[in-house]
């Protein structure tokens, strides 16, 4: 019997370690992502372009250049009057 509590405890021990490692993986993982042309004007995390002082600095709704942080995962589900969010800078 003493294979059974040996065999026992090394699957908990293999659980243990793997859901330490999802853990440490999920905490790894970004919680907002960069969403380029939801911003309403004036309402931009950065970016709105050259010369500018960055956050607060968008000139109009959804401008292309400027972005807003955003749940991780959910910006190109981001529908506006210009279209979708991107991930990356829009004309």
């Amino acid at each position: 019997m003493p294979s059974h509590s040996v065999t026992a405890a090394s699957i908990a021990a293999s659980i243990v370690i793997a859901l330490t490692a999802a853990t440490a993986h999920a905490a790894d993982m970004p919680k907002t992502e960069k969403c380029y042309g939801v911003a309403k004007a004036g309402k931009n995390d950065c970016k709105a372009g050259a010369g500018t002082s960055c956050a607060g600095t968008s000139k109009s709704d959804y401008q292309g250049n400027a972005w807003k942080l955003v749940k991780a995962g959910t910006c190109t589900s981001i529908r506006t009057p210009k279209g979708m969010g991107s991930l990356t800078p829009k004309a």
